[in-house]
């Protein structure tokens, strides 16, 4: 999935009518008390950015700071593939056969993940490590490569969210396989962070994390906190819409900064599951609007497996909020689903 496609947008505020302004202090009693503040720091191989209105009833931001950084370490404990002594990494090391008691973080995405896998055919599936590995996407890659066909096949042996069940709190394979949370752990600890944030008296927000973000709430001028889409260029950061986010989270993916050339052909990190290599239609990103940073996180994903077609009637369809970039010749077309046109509104401004 590609990252930093979305960021926060900034923008004049607009002048407001002096009587309007003192009518919401007075209705308010502290529109002068609240302040919009922000904090930031490494996480996830990445960083994460918090925003955030101060006003009556917050959490010092002492607290919120050491909270937001402690829910991110048990994460990273939990589900990084790039540390050997990670939850996670203790499972993929497990032969087939084997359950192991996992924290309820690890079962709660790999339920997730199963509802996706499930309502998309196969299209997201959270046991692609061995595959990301071969082609060099993985964090055990040695280098980017393209693989024999008979490898590739003989790999797949040992990729299938099927091949999982969760009992209790264990979790269990019946084959060999290895678990991938990139597509989702972000999306997952944005939710985590935003309600821990509400939980401590924050009303209004702005959270993200490598690139997947929420918001809620308005900011101290009445403005909606805005994000910017970017085009999906590898050489300059355009911004391509403008959303304005009130209770929703946003993500996107796409295939145009994480890939190699082979032989003047383009092969992205995003794969496949059922064929086991890199996708290859015209989809070159997506977006999707949800009120859960998880599934919006899954969603763009697998509407990126999908591809364009599949993926928008798939999308249109089951009425998710969805944004597609797609490439025509050296240009790039859009389209949204009914859904998300529906969602952003009058809040998209080209």
């Amino acid at each position: 999935m590609a990252r930093a496609l979305l960021r926060p947008f900034k923008a004049a505020a607009p002048l407001q009518p002096v009587i309007a302004v003192a009518l919401a202090a007075a209705l308010t009693g502290c529109l002068f008390q609240d302040k919009v503040e922000s904090f930031d720091g490494p996480t996830m191989g990445s960083t994460f950015s918090i925003k955030y209105v101060r006003s009556d009833g917050v959490a010092e931001k002492q607290q919120l700071v050491r909270e937001t950084e402690a829910i991110l370490a048990d994460l990273d404990r939990q589900l990084s593939t790039y540390r050997s002594d990670s939850d996670i990494e203790r499972f993929n090391a497990q032969p087939a056969g084997r359950c192991e008691v996992m924290p309820e973080a690890v079962r709660l995405l790999v339920d997730a993940g199963k509802q996706l896998s499930e309502e998309s055919d196969g299209a997201f599936d959270l046991t692609l490590e061995p595959l990301l590995n071969l082609w060099g996407f993985g964090p055990n890659g040695r280098v980017e490569q393209v693989p024999a066909p008979e490898k590739i096949a003989e790999v797949r042996h040992y990729v299938g969210y099927q091949h999982l069940r969760v009992d209790g709190q264990k979790l269990c394979k019946d084959a060999a396989v290895e678990l991938d949370f990139n597509s989702i752990a972000a999306g997952y600890a944005v939710d985590r962070v935003a309600a821990r944030l509400q939980e401590l008296g924050v009303r209004s927000y702005l959270v993200e994390i490598t690139g997947e973000l929420k918001a809620q709430g308005r900011k101290p001028d009445g403005a909606s906190w805005r994000i910017a889409i970017e085009a999906p260029r590898d050489d300059q950061r355009v911004a391509q819409q403008i959303i304005e986010l009130d209770g929703l989270a946003v993500s996107t993916s796409g295939d145009y900064r994480n890939y190699f050339e082979r032989d003047g052909r383009r092969y992205s990190h995003t794969l496949d599951p059922q064929t086991g290599s890199p996708i290859e239609h015209k989809l070159a990103a997506v977006t999707v609007l949800d009120g859960s940073a998880l599934r919006a996180d899954g969603l763009s994903t697998t509407l990126m497996v999908m591809g364009p077609e599949r993926g928008f009637d798939f999308a249109s369809q089951r009425n998710i909020a969805a944004f597609f970039v797609i490439r025509e010749g050296q240009n790039f077309v859009t389209k949204s689903t009914p859904a998300f046109q529906q969602v952003v509104g009058a809040g998209v401004a080209q």
